[in-house]
């Protein structure tokens, strides 16, 4: 018997969207008096898009390791990683006024931080064989306790004094949301039309074809895994540069948004657009508290915080058939 596809992917995004009705349903429940075209305003949308921003980035590097075949499960690690080197980087150059040069030049050079780590990273994965999850929470445990700890010789806190923001363009957007716009077009364009994408899938898939073509399968999972944490530190760059000082209290400033990355891939069926679009989910219901504090909602903060891990397990339990690359964590030995 055969199944409709389209049939089963309106039933889960049906069931999502009954998901996030269901929330704001229990909120009327509960007697707040929520008039929607206070709640949902353009600066609502502004925020909200900001905030999928960071999570678009990481789950689109993520997606490209993991369809080579490399599951880098250190993407949270790495954002902390480019947050702290950011505000580090901002400081140094400018005090605690640093020019938005400043903000630009930190971005780039908390790029190159991640891609010089995340390059020992796929060493220890791919030549070395270690265990990709073990590896992966590794990073994200050396992250969590070095941004903190290095913060606190550099300012005496945890925390860092406030920096500065990247400056908005026309009504009031991040150029950095703008190019995370058009870099999921290319991500896309890259991953389904070009051979160097269909090299990608095929190192996740099939590897002992690629093999076989004359295609160095290793080669494309170190550029795949390099790409991610180029990516994640990138993110974390966005993150600090929108918020305009780095948090190292509790799980840092990124506070999962790396776990909620690869969740969103995983919801996007490994395509980027996909992934863009559970991001700016994600990221509206992170943005819920803050409404509700705007416009004179009286909610408890944790309820509401806890809105973009409930949407997690909403995805994973509708959206739970994604189809997963056939070699992931698999490490491949080159034939000669």
């Amino acid at each position: 018997m055969t199944t409709n596809p389209l049939g089963s992917r309106r039933f889960r995004i049906g069931g999502i969207s009954i998901g996030v009705v269901a929330v704001l349903a229990a909120v009327l429940v509960a007697g707040f008096d929520v008039d929607l075209s206070r709640l949902i305003t353009r600066g609502f949308a502004t925020r909200s898009l900001e905030m999928a921003t960071p999570i678009a980035l990481a789950a689109i590097g993520g997606l490209y390791a993991e369809k080579s075949g490399v599951f880098n499960i250190g993407l949270e690690g790495f954002m902390i990683i480019g947050a702290f080197t950011t505000a580090g980087t901002m400081f140094v150059l400018g005090g605690t006024s640093p020019t938005q040069v400043d903000v630009w030049t930190a971005i780039l050079v908390s790029i190159v931080v991640s891609t010089v780590l995340t390059a020992l990273f796929a060493v220890l994965l791919i030549r070395y064989k270690a265990d990709q999850i073990v590896a992966g929470l590794a990073v994200w445990f050396v992250g969590l306790g070095f941004a903190p700890f290095t913060a606190a010789l550099l300012w005496g806190s945890r925390s860092s004094p406030g920096l500065a923001s990247i400056d908005r363009l026309a009504f009031g957007q991040s150029p950095l949301l703008f190019f995370t716009v058009l870099f999921v077009g290319a991500a896309w364009v890259f991953l389904y039309r070009t051979r160097y994408g269909y090299w990608v899938q095929a190192a996740g898939e099939n590897p002992e074809a690629l093999d076989t073509a004359g295609v160095n399968v290793n080669r494309v999972r170190y550029a795949t895994v390099i790409f991610s944490g180029a990516m994640a530190g990138f993110a974390g760059a966005v993150l600090l540069a929108h918020a305009g000082n780095f948090v190292g209290t509790g799980s840092t400033m990124v506070d999962g948004r790396g776990w909620i990355a690869i969740v969103a891939y995983l919801f996007g069926n490994y395509n980027p657009v996909g992934a863009a679009a559970a991001a700016l989910l994600f990221g509206a219901l992170d943005m819920l508290n803050v409404q509700f504090q705007t416009v004179g909602i009286d909610v408890p903060a944790r309820l509401i915080n806890l809105l973009p891990y409930a949407a997690v397990l909403v995805v994973l339990t509708v959206w739970g058939k994604t189809r997963v690359p056939s070699v992931v964590g698999d490490p491949y030995e080159t034939e000669e």
